[in-house]
């Protein structure tokens, strides 16, 4: 792996890139400040663009098609929920040094870090609980389900079962894979969504959330935007929430048991496939998926 990447053939960027990027397709743009934005994120370099804007340029081959995909959908579904979530401003075109098309957003003000204390991790889960069902409700594309926004996100968990054994097979030594593999044969058990496929976020973790003044405030990075079973957006209640918090999640939802047992497969899923990939090269996303992992273990 080379130094300081998360993938073996991940592209080269920096400020001085998004500099020359912006140039000739955007003047009006290319003499503001240019920072790096530190980020857990797996897909995409975050450039903060003067004071009002950031840049996202995809790391991997895989992220390319997920800026046309935010560009489309990113604006129809904005004015339909109660959190503040990315707005594209600009789509740009490869250039000669970076062969793939690349975004200019507006920033979003609020710290990533989830504010503590029981009385607000628990208004915090009620808000997550609207945003899911408030991005629930809004009619999906009319295309076969989960396909058309090419997101494995909401696929049924049997899908993801060949590649969630193999990542268990890796983490023997570090975790109780006997454990795990229980675990996770338990969600695969849960009968599967013979509803109607919905909107799914597909990567509610912490890190996409943003607060302020102690209240969730946006939501972002929607690379797995997708449609099928919402049971994907319940992963949240592993990977961040704890206790009361996540009991106060699940009343707000009034998910039944079937769906919240696949959650728990999702938040599993998702957790071992990521730990053994980032244990080394991105420590903030392996502690997420570590302490996924643990939840699950602990409420299965």
């Amino acid at each position: 792996m080379p130094p300081g990447k998360m993938h073996a053939d991940e592209v080269d960027t920096d400020a001085s890139l998004v500099r020359r990027l912006l140039a000739p397709q955007f003047p009006a743009w290319a003499d503001l400040p240019i920072a790096p934005v530190p980020s857990a994120g797996t897909d995409n370099a975050l450039y903060r663009l003067g004071d009002n804007m950031v840049v996202r340029l995809p790391r991997i081959h895989w992220a390319v098609h997920l800026v046309d995909k935010e560009y489309h959908w990113l604006p129809k579904l904005a004015p339909r929920l109660p959190l503040a979530i990315p707005v594209p401003l600009a789509k740009g075109m490869p250039a000669d040094d970076f062969p793939w098309p690349w975004a200019v957003y507006r920033w979003l003000d609020g710290e990533d870090r989830t504010p503590e204390g029981d009385a607000t991790r628990h208004q915090i889960a009620v808000d997550m609980a609207a945003f899911i069902l408030a991005l629930q409700r809004i009619d999906p594309p009319s295309q076969p389900s989960p396909g058309p926004l090419d997101s494995d996100r909401g696929v049924p968990l049997a899908v993801r079962d060949p590649a969630t054994r193999i990542a268990i097979a890796a983490l023997r030594g570090m975790l109780d894979t006997d454990a795990l593999t229980s675990a996770w044969e338990a969600a695969l058990d849960a009968p599967v969504w013979h509803g109607p496929p919905v909107w799914l976020h597909g990567d509610l973790r912490p890190g996409n959330f943003l607060y302020q003044q102690g209240r969730l405030s946006a939501v972002i990075d929607f690379g797995c935007l997708g449609v099928g079973d919402p049971a994907c957006d319940l992963q949240v209640a592993w990977n961040l929430l704890a206790g009361d918090a996540r009991d106060a999640f699940r009343a707000a939802l009034q998910v039944d048991d079937a769906t919240w047992a696949r959650g728990r497969g999702w938040a599993l899923s998702v957790g071992v496939i990521a730990l053994p990939y980032y244990q080394t090269t991105n420590p903030d996303l392996a502690a997420i998926a570590r302490r996924a992992i643990e939840a699950v273990l602990t409420d299965s």
